[in-house]
Parts: C-alpha cells; sequence; structure tokens
C-alpha cells in the first residue's frame, strides 16, 4: 500500500500575491493564513528576509 501525496504547486483558488502560500497550505493540509502569518513575521525585520523568501519559493514552486 503506498500513500499517494500531492505535489507541491502555487494555488490558483487561494492567492493573493503569487499562490505560494496557498499552495503550501494546501500542501500541508493547514490553513494558508499561518504560512502567511509566517511571511509577515519574516518581512517586518526590515523587509528583506521576507521579500527574498517569497520571491526564492515563487520562482521555485511550480504553478498549478
Amino acid at each position: 500500500m503506498t500513500i499517494q501525496r500531492q505535489a507541491l504547486r502555487r494555488s490558483k483558488n487561494d492567492r493573493i500575491i503569487a499562490g505560494v502560500c496557498g499552495g503550501l497550505g494546501e500542501f500541508f493540509g493547514i490553513s494558508a493564513f499561518w504560512f502567511r502569518l509566517a511571511m509577515f513575521i519574516a518581512f517586518v525585520p526590515g523587509g528583506a528576509p521576507g521579500i527574498l523568501i517569497y520571491l526564492a519559493a515563487m520562482i521555485m514552486i511550480p504553478s498549478e
């Protein structure tokens, strides 16, 4: 018996900017709110860490 796991993709339905947080939420089975909160917290101390993390995820995670 094998467990079929959904591929990590940027969400088309649950998106605010590029669907990165929505896709992560769907992949891990939790609310996208928690990923958005984490991105916001990474963005607060100067912006660069949050923006770089989001841009890297946007480039590396394919769209649905």
